[in-house]
């Protein structure tokens, strides 16, 4: 069991009132202890009973971060579509202002984390869909478990008024009594028994692949990526732990994310980081052009091997590096990038992969990279604008924040955000999954359909909606 002892809150509780009263503004107070090392899914189903639909989910693709918020102490969230990146920077900021905090420890993920994301395109009408998610949306956590390099952390935090008094941490202490006792419920696995699927417009989407292609012979654009929706429907409610856990056993590689917002879950595992920040260090990812994975080795090398010499996905990436190099060399004071693209092989798909890398300039924030870099033309297209334009007005899909960036940053900026692709929006006993594919000149549209059929394949397969 983990246990909390000498604990400075109430200190802290008692100081941040006082500020608040002096200031006339609410104080965020933030607490970090380090604990024993546990499963984050635990951590993660603990907060379930009390806070189920305002919790989150990551992990970091080499497994070396995870991190599982509990509870919502403070959210940034707006459906303006004007600078919205900037936005959130300055209330983030704002937030972070005048805090009283307590943390002994240099790691990164230890403290004040805001989790969250942004939607695809701001611009495009918004669905029933994705009601329950504004167009930026992020959350602070009451209660985080942090696990980095191998070290644990519970970070507790607490945004005190003027009108809060010494009752306050007494509230805030029971809730985490409770819920670390909570961490001794053990988590039951059930069986999603699939009793109806729906391809949405699966006729009308190759109709539009093929119109798209016939607009590239005239030279309008160069490349478009349209995304589609299949939607399934299970016996029972879906269990949000369960599909965390097969995403964790079945994409080991990249990153795992959910992210509840007023009941419905945004859930996922996708192979594309977006950019890293480490103090001045940026990581970034070209990844685009895919095939399928061998049954056999020597398939799989072939297939490999093909991949890497097609002309219609080498040119698929080399608009991506092309575009992300572009933006790095913008925002920072060197880059170093690769000659040539690798493979990165998925349990279902492989892709053409090329990593970047630079310092960043001295104004450069993580979230400046956020809005540079989205959308790449992975999930875009080229020219991005005509591309945004022909996704808004034909694709029938409302993406959310499919296809988009998600991740957190902390009060440190650092941070990391990756593209949220092979996801699924989870509405209790519903799911609808989304998958995409960039259209080219040479694109043929009954392939560009299997090959989204290809991509469902994770999310399908960790709700259970397939035959292993």
């Amino acid at each position: 069991m983990v246990t909390i002892h000498d604990t400075e809150l109430k200190e802290g509780i008692h100081e941040a009132i006082e500020k608040a009263k002096a200031l006339s503004k609410p104080i965020l107070v933030s607490e970090v202890k380090k604990i024993n090392e546990i499963d984050p899914i635990l951590f993660f189903h603990a907060g379930k009973a009390r806070y189920e639909g305002e919790r989150f989910f990551w992990k970091e693709g080499s497994g070396n971060e995870a991190f599982a918020g509990i509870g919502i102490c403070g959210q940034i969230q707006s459906d303006q579509a004007a600078d919205r990146f900037f936005l959130v920077k300055k209330e983030w900021e704002a937030l972070l202002e005048d805090m009283v905090i307590y943390n002994a420890f240099s790691n990164k993920g230890a403290g004040p984390l805001l989790f969250g994301g942004f939607s695809f395109d701001p611009h495009k009408e918004k669905t029933v869909l994705w009601s329950k998610f504004s167009h930026s949306l992020f959350h602070l956590p009451l209660f985080m478990y942090s696990v980095v390099d191998g070290e644990a952390y519970l970070t507790t935090n607490v945004i005190c008024t003027q009108h809060d008094d010494h009752t306050l941490f007494e509230k805030i202490e029971a809730n985490r009594q409770a819920l670390l006792k909570d961490l001794e419920t053990h988590i039951t696995n059930g069986t999603n028994i699939l009793i109806k699927e729906e391809e949405i417009n699966p006729g009308a989407w190759k109709e539009t692949v093929e119109s798209v292609v016939n607009d590239m012979k005239k030279d309008l654009y160069q490349k478009v990526v349209l995304a589609r929706e299949e939607r399934l429907t299970f016996s029972q409610k879906i269990s949000i732990e369960d599909v965390l856990g097969n995403l964790l056993a079945r994409q080991k590689d990249s990153f795992i994310f959910a992210f509840e917002a007023s009941g419905d879950c945004f859930i996922g595992a996708t192979p594309e980081r977006l950019v890293r920040k480490e103090d001045k260090t940026l990581f970034s990812t070209c990844l685009a052009g895919s095939i399928r994975r061998g049954v056999t080795e020597q398939e799989d090398q072939q297939l490999g091997k093909e991949l890497l010499q097609d002309p219609k996905n080498t040119v698929e990436h080399h608009y991506v590096v092309e575009m992300i190099t572009a933006a790095m060399k913008e925002t920072c004071e060197s880059v170093t990038i690769p000659d040539k693209p690798v493979l990165m092989k998925l349990k279902d798909i492989q892709h053409l992969y090329t990593p970047v890398t630079g310092v960043a300039n001295p104004d450069t924030t993580l979230l400046t990279l956020v809005e540079r870099l989205h959308p790449t033309p992975a999930l875009g297209g080229v020219p991005t604008e005509s591309a945004m334009e022909v996704i808004r007005e034909r694709e029938e899909l409302d993406r959310g924040f499919y296809a988009a960036p998600i991740g957190w940053m902390d009060y440190r900026g650092d941070g990391e955000f990756a593209v949220a692709l092979r996801s699924g929006l989870i509405q209790g006993d519903e799911a609808s999954i989304f998958a995409g594919c960039g259209v080219v000149q040479h694109s043929d549209p009954v392939s560009e359909y299997e090959e989204t059929k290809i991509k469902f394949r994770p999310m399908r397969s960790a709700l259970g909606g397939m035959k292993q």
